[in-house]
């Protein structure tokens, strides 16, 4: 392939000694040549700096960048910022993809730019195995929750012009504010009919330790920076129960033309 546009695959990584290899192993399998992996070590405490520059003997697509412990959106925007690639794809230290999902991706993000996200289907593996279900995409429904993980393909010009990821938010969910951040400019996402990303279940996941607190906090925080395109969608703020945040700022509002009136 010919003046094929290049693709980042950025890794954070922290204390990820254990499963790395077999990460970095699925891209290096890729039916798409035009890439490059960039590491980001985040602090960490184990082996990682040894397994991937043993990795690096095998393959020159490989580098590795490290950091002082900063959280996961500052590991990430790390590796961004040095990234050669147009294209991005984050991918934790920790899950796999399939051979064919870079090939895939690439060729929808180049015959149409109103696509800004291009994610696919996915399979859990470890200690949960079962394909990932997610709902169909529209931007009313990303407008009140997340339905597209972290692994899924961006320009770099896009991570840009969203300001990256918040590196504040260290506790989860930094992947949702950040599609609101890209899809607020305008766009859209396309989910690819394939399985392409395979997302590891184990006792540390984040996924399985969000809890209300940290549902809150995010609510908090994408109300904030976000209100032009929540209150778009919902006549309002988000509530903390999501599902009737419209119904509920609708209700308040009447309530408050009521007393007004009265």
């Amino acid at each position: 392939m010919q003046n094929t546009p290049k693709v980042s695959v950025v890794i954070p990584s922290y204390n990820s000694a254990k499963y790395i290899t077999e990460t970095i192993e699925s891209i290096l399998t890729s039916t798409y040549q035009d890439y490059e992996i960039v590491i980001v070590d985040d602090g960490s405490t184990d082996n990682t700096k040894k397994i991937v520059e043993d990795l690096k003997k095998r393959s020159d697509k490989i580098q590795y960048l490290y950091q002082t412990n900063k959280g996961l959106p500052a590991a990430r925007n790390c590796g961004i910022k040095s990234a050669k690639g147009e294209y991005i794809l984050p991918l934790d230290a920790d899950d796999r993809i399939s051979a064919n999902y870079m090939d895939e991706a690439v060729q929808v993000l180049e015959q149409n730019d109103d696509i800004k996200i291009v994610y696919c289907e996915a399979e859990f593996f470890g200690d949960r195995t079962g394909k990932w279900k997610l709902p169909p995409f529209s931007l009313k429904t990303i407008s009140r929750k997340n339905i597209i993980f972290a692994c899924s393909f961006y320009r770099k010009k896009d991570w840009k012009k969203a300001g990256g990821y918040s590196e504040e938010m260290t506790w989860g969910w930094e992947d949702w504010e950040f599609w609101l951040s890209i899809l607020e400019h305008g766009g859209t996402a396309h989910q690819l009919p394939i399985t392409g990303f395979y997302y590891r279940i184990h006792a540390s996941s984040l996924r399985q330790g969000f809890n209300k607190e940290k549902k809150k906090k995010t609510i908090d925080f994408v109300n904030k920076k976000h209100q032009d395109f929540i209150f778009k969608y919902h006549n309002g703020p988000l509530r903390y129960q999501r599902k009737m945040s419209k119904a509920i700022n609708i209700i308040i509002k009447l309530f408050s033309f009521g007393l007004k009136k009265w």
